[in-house]
């Protein structure tokens, strides 16, 4: 009997794991990352990484890579949260796209991720529109405008007025 591709690497990796040397899970989190960029929507690939990253001692990629997960440990998702501030960067770094083996609480958490993203672009836009809408604000970068283009205007005219007097004068 021959197993796939995918069971094969999933085989090795485990048995990785279960020597338990560093070198052997550090080999099984190099296998199960190459899975889950071959297949980003396999959240039982994400599961299994986020368990050797528990093995390792990186809570904030376990947290990361079983974010989406049934059953997550709060704290991991806490790191993660703390290692990607922004919402931008957490949907980022979760590489997901969607596909068949999205579960319905994934799609519930991947919704409220995207949401957060939204809001924090919607106060940001909000913030710098307000910054850019100030009438004084507006009016002194006028007059630093002028300012420039009358340095240039009477630099330019002494340059003239020199080479008129070298040359011509």
């Amino acid at each position: 009997m021959s197993l796939m591709p995918v069971e094969l690497t999933l085989r090795k990796a485990a048995e990785e794991l279960e020597r338990g040397d560093l070198a052997s899970v550090l080999k099984a989190r190099q296998r199960l990352v190459g899975l889950v960029t071959t297949y980003p929507d396999r959240l039982d690939l994400r599961e299994r990484l986020a368990a050797v990253y528990r093995v390792l001692g990186d809570a904030a990629q376990a947290g990361r890579w079983s974010y989406l997960s049934e059953h997550r440990v709060e704290a991991e998702v806490a790191a993660f949260e703390r290692a990607y501030r922004t919402p931008q960067a957490r949907l980022a770094a979760l590489n997901w796209v969607s596909g068949e083996h999205t579960t319905e609480t994934a799609r519930v958490r991947l919704a409220a991720l995207r949401g957060a993203v939204s809001e924090d672009l919607r106060a940001r836009l909000a913030v710098a529109d307000d910054r850019d809408s100030s009438w004084p604000a507006n009016v002194l970068v006028l007059l630093g405008l002028v300012v420039v283009l009358l340095c240039f205007v009477i630099g330019a005219v002494t340059v003239v007025v020199w080479v008129y007097r070298w040359f011509g004068g």
